[in-house]
């Protein structure tokens, strides 16, 4: 009987969490389900409106002329220079520190390198932003050119900003590599360095794919150190250049939603459909790069 009643216990137990459990995660569904809702039933009317051609292709965002234009074309496009930026400059500086990290990284010098990392994922965006315009900013301006509110300062911080993801995944994602790898290559006459570039970086390509589309997602979704650093222009085609400000799609939408109203804040809410379609895709892929990769 007293075996009966513990099972009879334990099973209540298990139960209950796994209510609890289930719970958690029809939480994480309901939300993201919600946030689609919200921003399809607000923006999607917006967009018909404002014709998807228009929205889409558009040069021009004037929403205070009469009549007004919603065009996002230059801020998507303003967008894709800033983190195509940040993954030139952040990707290989993540990838082979996260190389040195798992593999050539005396334990002393770890200790130090491996919670700054984990540090710098923890400063908030606008101490980023603070940083960019004292600093980066400046330099640009000195060094280099322009006004320094520009395409490369935001490149420059956002680069800064994805390294964390990159070096945490891409080492975690190396050190999991079995070392039966490296010791049937250097069995065979390679060097350390070669089994490490030939053989376990590519064993690991998956994590390092994820840890990049995953930066890309951070650079994409970042508003506040962009505001701070980009300049905030809404720039014609033809005259976006390295050195001169930007505006991206999430600067464009915290920029102006304070004292927007009407067909004006619907369009800015459209704005953040795009951005959701452009992380789902990254998701997807992300999702094809795994399964690619497993079969």
């Amino acid at each position: 009987m007293e075996k009966m009643e513990k099972n009879n216990q334990l099973n209540t137990k298990e139960n209950m969490m796994q209510l609890v459990f289930f719970a958690s995660a029809l939480v994480s569904v309901l939300a993201v389900i919600a946030i689609c809702l919200f921003l399809l039933m607000r923006g999607i009317p917006a967009i018909s409106e404002i014709g998807l051609k228009n929205f889409l292709f558009n040069q021009k965002w004037a929403p205070t002329n009469t009549p007004p234009t919603f065009g996002i074309l230059s801020m998507i496009v303003g967008s894709l220079y800033v983190t195509a930026g940040a993954i030139i400059i952040g990707v290989p500086i993540g990838i082979m520190c996260a190389i040195f990290l798992a593999e050539f990284c005396p334990i002393s010098i770890y200790k130090i390198v491996k919670p700054s990392v984990n540090l710098l994922a923890g400063i908030p965006s606008i101490i980023y932003g603070f940083f960019g315009m004292e600093i980066v900013v400046p330099y640009v301006r000195e060094m280099i050119g322009g006004n320094g509110y520009s395409i490369l300062s935001a490149s420059i911080i956002l680069g800064i900003m994805i390294l964390p993801t990159i070096i945490t995944i891409s080492e975690s994602s190396i050190r999991a590599v079995p070392k039966s790898y490296m010791e049937a290559s250097l069995g065979i006459g390679a060097t350390r360095e070669e089994s490490i570039f030939k053989v376990v970086v590519p064993a690991a390509k998956s994590g390092i794919l994820t840890s990049i589309i995953l930066g890309i997602g951070r650079a994409v979704g970042e508003t506040m150190a962009v505001v701070m650093v980009a300049g905030g222009a809404v720039m014609p085609l033809e005259k976006i250049a390295l050195l001169k400000p930007i505006r991206t799609l999430t600067a464009n939408i915290v920029t102006e939603m304070s004292y927007a109203s009407g067909l004006h804040t619907e369009s800015l809410i459209a704005t953040g459909v795009v951005l959701f379609v452009f992380i789902i895709i990254l998701n997807t892929a992300l999702s094809l790069i795994k399964t690619k990769t497993k079969n």
